[in-house]
């Protein structure tokens, strides 16, 4: 059997003598212990000695001991300075260097925030630089100050994230591949596996450059930069975790306009791998419970581009900087793709195509042709599959549903690529014979499937556009994940449950936390701004947020650029050499490669890619090669290495129900579901009435917009399908005309499902679903005894108000009543909204307040001035019984 090594040092102290740093790390039991000493008297060098040794906790002790009478001196007794301890930490981050000595970086807070099978996941909260040389050997410098102010600009406690026992940096599908043959495992009963990190998640991997080979592998945590969190779908008591994971890459990393396209590797800018995981929790060990994961990215447009920031515009002009003829860029950057998630790899490209003065268009027609040119090097199976979808376009019409559409191309990517299950027992044929699973592609195994591609979307930052695209496939993952494991009867999801709600949550506190490490701001355009169900405050909130990013794109973006290619080690300063601020541009930091020989770059115009990644197709060449990658140690028996169930069980250790993360985390029941609902089931579509939070948007929503919204249920009827023509036209739109619109939504036509009746499946389900609907109506969406709720005479009287209000904003005016403005008419037809009496804007008069609201102003009014009254005897027998039940 192979297990995962679980690092044995989780605590860290941090012990000082005059001429060296000891730094004693311990497992979480502080039974197994190591020593690392760091040499103080060497001003510009780092010098590291791990004699790589195990200690007990009484050896340790005496090795102390021994180092503190080694420092006595007269003047260290008196201070009791021969050997302090200085810090006590939860790991080391790293070790880096600027114009002076060296600097440790260590983490001192730590906070859980997911759990994956028995593994823990932990966000820094709070770190410390501590200088190494002593103050004796020192050699000042006058810019040290400013680059430590830099690198420490980069704040490692805001969304840094690692684990000692699960290698982050990959998906949970290339974690659980065995890492050797069957026939090797039976050699020996026990195997240790560590994984070698993907060192573009690694954040972290400059810090530990000087360190990575001298000290043991124990003392190495690997950091990843984005965004985790994990929330509990509770099924009538039995849970199931959902969690996401976001991984930033390193390469190409900086701000909004200052990192766009790609650079001469084919990395591009904003890069993010989001891995949606769910598990059945009910059993604490992953390869014996079932376990889904579904991966999506984003990604800048994979071409030379870039915007003029000089002038200070909203929409700075975009500009094709490099001719790139045999798309050397593209090339590179889906050779990683394809290597990292194999084929196919689908692009959902959300950038604009109808605009009156080309804008984004510009990168749609260069992306097209440059996707074009790399699939005639593929064979039909693997090519590189395109699709186009205008999004601000179709948000603007008022007949059109973005969520349905992006639903629609969710389920055709979902089917194309799969996604990743192990069941803990073997799966029979029947199994993947569901209707449900019809046309579903992936590489089946006897535990269950391997996800084989990605879907990529991008729209020009990869923000806001992509953070909802994103949520609509992932909407369309769980669903399928969730029928895998059991949990529900059909893979649909529908709005406005409790599981729903707990998914947009995840995925709207993902893109605030990636927009604001990339644009400076949180999401403006948010998920329930496109379900046209945000409320009226959302406006206002979205015009903060612009100004924000705007001011932040600004006036900040310069300085967090040159923090993050110093934390990244892209610019190492040095003597002699000019500064980072004194840098025209940092361009030649991101492309080393750009004054190399052509042929080193690129030995072929027409293979792109390369061989090894092609013949591993459609899997992933990384998952291939972690057999060689990995290090495998021979056990002799269940050591504590191994043993996951002491780490996440913590038997030795007193703890309490209330701090158990898996009793504090986001639970369905306990934070979604509407107090006053009698179902706990999260799958329940939930009326507006029932939910406490959302009743306001949701009567709102359900009052002015129900003819709208019947409209656009009607135009959703009638064009089910992606690919077909769209029947009717946008009213709305500035951008095209009439005979544009009636195009097609969707761009490309390479994703499509395998088996021949795919198309007719989906128009006979929409019509079934409109008939029903027909023949049920309401009673059909809001249960049968909606006629017990019958609006009385104010609701009516209100309702009739905003659907003469609809009537003249949608009905354009006469020719003959041209003096008679819309403006006028809304104005007769809004009555005053004043609860007070006599309201007008140059004075209100005061409401009349009942007796009992008078009578309890004067009691506070009168505590205010004499004091506290002494309590009853009721209250104090009251206040007593209440201590008792907690002390």
């Amino acid at each position: 059997m192979e297990y995962p090594i679980i690092s044995c040092i989780q605590k860290v102290i941090l012990y000082e003598t005059k001429a060296r740093f000891y730094i004693v790390g311990s497992n979480s039991t502080e039974s197994r212990y190591r020593v690392l000493k760091i040499d103080r008297t060497e001003p510009r060098e780092l010098v590291i000695h791990d004699e790589k040794v195990e200690y007990n906790k009484q050896e340790v002790r005496n090795l102390l001991t021994m180092i503190q009478s080694g420092n006595l001196t007269p003047e260290s007794k008196k201070l009791d300075s021969a050997l302090m301890k200085t810090v006590s930490a939860f790991g080391i981050a790293g070790f880096v260097r600027f114009l002076e000595g060296y600097y440790v970086i260590l983490i001192t807070k730590r906070r859980k925030v997911a759990l994956i099978g028995p593994h823990v996941v932990y966000k820094i909260e709070d770190t410390t630089m501590m200088y190494i040389p002593n103050d004796t050997v020192r050699q000042a410098h006058h810019e040290e100050s400013r680059y430590v102010k830099m690198f420490q600009s980069v704040d490692m406690s805001d969304n840094f994230y690692f684990s000692y026992s699960y290698d982050l940096t990959h998906r949970l599908q290339y974690n659980m591949m065995p890492t050797l043959s069957t026939g090797h495992q039976t050699s020996a009963p026990f195997y240790g596996v560590r994984t070698k990190p993907a060192d573009k998640f690694v954040w972290n991997s400059y810090l530990l450059q000087k360190c990575r080979e001298v000290v043991h592998p124990d003392w190495l945590l690997f950091l990843i930069h984005g965004f985790v969190d994990q929330k509990n779908i509770n099924v009538y008591g039995k849970s199931v975790y959902l969690t996401l994971i976001a991984r930033r890459s390193n390469k190409f990393a900086g701000t909004r306009f200052l990192k766009r396209g790609a650079n001469s590797d084919g990395h591009v800018a904003n890069e993010v791998e989001t891995e949606q995981i769910v598990i059945d929790s009910s059993v604490t060990f992953l390869e014996r419970t079932s376990v889904t994961s579904f991966v999506q990215m984003r990604g800048s447009i994979p071409l030379y581009w870039s915007q003029d920031v000089t002038k200070m515009v909203p929409k700075p002009p975009i500009m094709l900087d490099q001719s790139d003829p045999y798309a050397g860029a593209a090339g590179l950057h889906f050779n990683q793709v394809l290597a990292r998630y194999g084929s196919p790899v689908i692009i959902l490209n959300l950038v604009k195509r109808r605009e009156r003065r080309r804008h984004e268009s510009i990168l749609t027609d260069e992306y097209k042709a440059t996707v074009s040119y790399l699939n005639q090097f593929l064979p039909p199976e693997h090519r590189i599959r395109y699709m186009g979808f205008d999004m601000a376009h179709i948000s603007k019409s008022k007949t059109k549903n973005v969520l349905v559409r992006l639903s629609q191309i969710a389920k055709k990517c979902v089917k194309q690529t799969g996604f990743y299950v192990h069941m803990p027992r073997h799966i029979s044929k029947e199994f993947w014979d569901a209707p449900e699973y019809k046309g579903f592609q992936g590489h089946k195994t006897e535990w269950g499937c391997l996800q084989t591609g990605v879907v990529r979307t991008n729209c020009v930052d990869c923000l806001d556009r992509t953070n909802t695209a994103q949520f609509a496939i992932g909407r369309c993952a769980l669903g399928h994940q969730l029928f895998a494991l059991g949990v529900i009867s059909s893979p649909d999801l529908e709005f406005d449950t409790d599981c729903l709600k707990m998914l947009e949550h995840l995925y709207e506190a993902h893109g605030d936390t990636i927009a604001l490490q990339y644009g400076g701001s949180q999401l403006v355009h948010r998920i329930e701004g496109y379900r046209k169900i945000a409320p009226w405050t959302a406006h206002s909130i979205d015009i903060m947020h612009t100004l924000s990013r705007y001011y932040s794109n600004t006036f900040s973006d310069l300085e967090k650029q040159i923090a993050t290619n110093i934390f990244l080690g892209l610019f190492l300063p040095a003597e002699g050499k000019p500064n980072i601020w004194e840098l025209p541009t940092d361009f030649y930091l991101h492309n080393r490669n750009v004054r190399a020989v052509l042929e080193h770059l690129r030995f072929s115009c027409s293979q792109w890619w390369e061989v090894p990644v092609y013949r591993s197709l459609p899997l992933p060449y990384e998952e291939e090669k972690k057999k060689s990658d990995s290090s495998v140690v021979p056990m002799k028996g269940r050591e504590e290495c191994l043993d996951s169930y002491d780490e996440y069980y913590r038997s030795s250790e007193m703890t309490s129900i209330h701090e158990l993360f898996s009793y504090t985390m986001s639970h369905s029941v306990r934070d979604y579901k509407p107090k006053t609902a009698k179902i706990d089931s999260p799958f329940t579509l939930r009326v507006p009435s029932e939910s406490n939070k959302d009743v306001n948007r949701s009567v709102m929503y359900r009052r002015v917009s129900s003819r709208t919204m019947l409209f656009m249920t009607q135009s959703q009827e009638t064009n089910p399908n992606i690919s077909g023509k769209d029947s009717t036209s946008s009213q709305t739109s500035t951008c095209s005309s009439e005979s544009e619109s009636e195009s097609s939504d969707v761009d490309g036509t390479s994703v499509s499902d395998t088996s021949e009746d795919s198309t007719s499946m989906v128009k006979s389900k929409g019509k079934d679903w409109s008939a029903s609907q027909q023949k049920g109506g309401v009673s059909h969406m809001y249960g049968p005894g909606l006629h017990k709720y019958s609006p009385n005479h104010k609701d009516t009287w209100m309702y009739e108000r905003y659907v003469r209000i609809s009537d003249v904003c949608q009905t354009p005016p006469r020719k003959e009543d041209k003096a008679v403005t819309r403006g006028k008419i809304i104005e007769n037809l809004v009555f005053p909204k004043s609860v007070f009496k006599l309201g007008s804007s140059y004075g209100v008069e005061p409401p009349p307040v009942n007796k009992q609201d008078q009578d309890i102003y004067h009691h506070y009014v009168s505590v205010g001035h004499r004091g506290p009254i002494e309590p009853s005897k009721k209250e104090a027998q009251f206040y007593n019984k209440y201590l008792n039940k907690f002390y």
